[in-house]
């Protein structure tokens, strides 16, 4: 009796695994690119997030963006200031999809989907013309 339910148990998992591939799309999530395909870099004091917004197509058109956590903020000796973020990104924006890491440790399949259809939103932190200049 006890290797019946076990075995109804598991064709549940695997049945119910079909209807929500979303559960484990983490595997679809490229890894972080190269710094070379960065095209700019963001800093979010609200949220203590430090962007970095890349083209993955090399066009300069951003289609994937990283949001590190920062620790801490200092002054240099010049009155600067300094940030120390985290090694890995917490959250990713790509595909028109927002995804998060909790373990914060790179893109390894443990990532999940925070919120569909959503986009960087990059206006938020830079306005679209600067001195009549397209950003």
């Amino acid at each position: 009796m006890p290797a019946r339910v076990f075995r109804m148990i598991v064709l549940v998992a695997c049945l119910l695994g079909g209807f929500f591939p979303d559960i484990h799309a983490g595997a679809l999530l490229p890894a972080e690119p190269e710094e070379s395909l960065r095209v700019d870099e963001l800093l979010d004091n609200e949220s203590r997030l430090y962007l970095m917004l890349y083209s993955l197509n090399g066009d300069g058109k951003v289609d994937y963006v990283t949001g590190r956590h920062i620790h801490e903020q200092n002054r240099n000796e010049f009155g600067n200031p300094v940030y120390y973020a985290a090694r890995f990104p917490f959250f990713y924006w790509w595909n028109h999809t927002l995804w998060v890491d909790q373990e914060q440790d790179g893109v390894n399949g443990n990532e999940v989907v925070y919120q569909e259809n959503v986009d960087f939103d990059r206006t938020r932190y830079k306005p679209c013309l600067f001195n009549g200049q397209p950003c």
